[in-house]
């Protein structure tokens, strides 16, 4: 990114600041039939005519623009919606690019814990340098656009599971000497945790074509 670019970037809202923000000020039916309409006109319009410039832009968007346009839309939807699961992908997008050093601490952490196929099912290298989950969750994310929209879910769940388990255990690994740092990571794992199941109830009314 040029200096020029910087200059006008805007600022990026970090998940922590956003993930409960409320809109008061706006009536809930309407705020709900807006994430509705706009998440399934966007995702019906872009998968129908996949153009590879515009699958770009939305995949680059919380870079571009920051997150709270798209909070704006979609943050008050329920956990297993349409509008709730793209919101927690780009939540779970922009928390690696964020820290991509801490993501893969946790990730290779994970993946030696957890004793399960969900390493393979999330794709990630072994072991997965901080870059390379950069790459894996956009990625991701670019399948929600122009792939198999379940399988897209299912290995953010997976990864959101590889992600867990490794904070999960690193919090277990501080708590005798750094409580503070050790109940962050087990915040963090639950979050995890709780994103894991959201997205794997909603691959599962994806496929049953109920998710609305």
């Amino acid at each position: 990114m040029s200096d020029a670019s910087r200059d006008f970037h805007k600022p990026v809202r970090r998940p922590a600041e956003v993930f409960d923000r409320l809109f008061a000020s706006q009536d809930p039916a309407d705020v709900s039939r807006a994430a509705h309409s706009t998440a399934h006109a966007l995702l019906a319009r872009v998968r129908a005519e996949p153009q590879v410039e515009v699958i770009d832009r939305l995949v680059a968007f919380t870079d571009l623009h920051g997150i709270d346009d798209i909070a704006e839309l979609w943050s008050r939807s329920p956990a297993r919606s349409l509008p709730g699961a793209l919101w927690r992908l780009y939540l779970l997008q922009l928390m690696i690019h964020d820290d991509p050093q801490t993501a893969a601490l946790l990730y290779e952490r994970g993946r030696v814990e957890i004793g399960s196929a969900d390493p393979v099912v999330a794709g990630a290298p072994t072991p997965a340098a901080p870059e390379e989950l950069i790459a894996l969750v956009d990625t991701i994310l670019r399948g929600l656009f122009e792939g198999d929209f379940a399988v897209a879910l299912d290995r953010a769940a997976a990864f959101c599971r590889v992600q867990a388990s490794g904070a999960t255990h690193l919090a277990d690994d501080y708590e005798a000497t750094e409580s503070e740092r050790a109940t962050a990571l087990t915040t963090r794992a639950l979050r995890l945790s709780t994103y894991a199941a959201d997205l794997t109830a909603c691959a599962g009314l994806w496929r049953r074509d109920s998710l609305t």
